[in-house]
């Protein structure tokens, strides 16, 4: 276990780079303080700001509402953040995938890490589970993990060699469920171990499921990078695709937005996408040069993303509740 007090650099307000309407929505966007942040992964904490990982520069991010900053510096160098989450105990935890690392913050900016026992295992996402601990992906270690709050890790091997999951998220009942973007599966494990795949309909062995969430229907939602798809899957395992209108869009991660919609990221094509849980699609452009990656909801009953090449964080207001 490695351990730091991260650095605090307060940052004062930052005034909004873009503020805009596009349809029924309000955007704005907050400029991180300093450069190449690249913001990779965002989540709302319990102290109700925004956290988030600062793939270029090393750090854990939190911004208030209106628009404060504060960057905590983790310990290991070059720890390659990726994805971050609430636990149960009311602390930040995030995967580093370069360091082999499960890190914790608290919600003052201590940071403990805590090292994998699978070398080299490529932690990417991460999520609270309903047993009370943290679930994560093992990209390169080919399993599921679950670390306790107090940091004792336990691995579980998927079925299938090279499976490489991505993302995770608490699912009905016990079970989690997680991605497997190379083999075009979805697939759920149970606070116990027990592991199921389901594999996407439309397979053509590139779909990339990226992101997945438990949706407001009771069903998973899930998208397709490469498939241009947003996925739905029963807890089942039957499976219904949305195609989503722009071509080529990578659809990336997706949360559930305070309108009672599913709003996720158009990494490639600069737009933040709404889906129905009927299943009607709509897209809002965002400005030339913007990334945004990771997504969720957030105060201000905004959807809030991270703006990877623009080094921003972005806010989406809906403005009447869509059906």
């Amino acid at each position: 276990v490695l351990s730091s007090v991260g650095l605090v650099r307060p940052a004062g307000a930052a005034s909004a780079h873009s503020v805009a309407v596009r349809a029924d929505v309000f955007f704005k966007e907050y400029p991180i303080p300093g450069a190449n942040g690249y913001p990779y992964d965002i989540t709302t904490g319990p102290d109700g700001n925004l956290w988030f990982t600062e793939h270029g520069r090393n750090e854990i991010g939190k911004m208030t509402p209106k628009g404060i900053f504060r960057e905590y510096r983790v310990a290991t160098r070059d720890a390659g953040l990726e994805n971050i989450t609430v636990g149960s105990d009311g602390n930040l935890w995030f995967t580093e995938a370069l360091a082999n690392r499960i890190g914790r913050i608290t919600l003052t900016g201590a940071i403990v890490e805590f090292v994998i026992p699978t070398s080299a295992s490529y932690p990417e996402d991460i999520t609270a589970g309903p047993d009370g601990n943290l679930w994560f992906t093992e990209d390169i270690g080919n399993k599921i993990g679950r670390i306790t709050p107090r940091g004792v890790i336990t691995e579980f091997l998927l079925p299938d060699p090279n499976s490489f999951p991505g993302s995770i998220t608490k699912g009905p009942g016990r079970t989690l469920w997680f991605t497997v973007p190379v083999l075009d599966k979805i697939g759920s494990i149970t606070t116990g171990g027990a592991i199921t795949e389901y594999t996407i309909p439309t397979s053509t062995g590139d779909d990339y499921p990226g992101g997945i969430v438990a949706g407001p229907d009771g069903n998973l939602w899930f998208t397709e990078v490469n498939g241009n798809r947003i996925g739905r899957i029963t807890r089942h395992g039957a499976i219904t695709e949305y195609l989503v209108p722009t071509s080529d869009s990578g659809p990336w991660d997706i949360t559930v937005g305070p309108d009672g919609n599913l709003w996720f990221s158009e990494i490639y094509l600069n737009k933040i996408g709404r889906i129905t849980p009927g299943g009607s699609v709509t897209e809002f452009r965002l400005p030339i040069g913007h990334r945004p990656s990771g997504i969720t909801a957030g105060p201000l009953k905004s959807v809030w993303f991270a703006d990877l090449d623009a080094s921003q964080i972005g806010q989406a207001k809906p403005l009447h509740r869509a059906s």
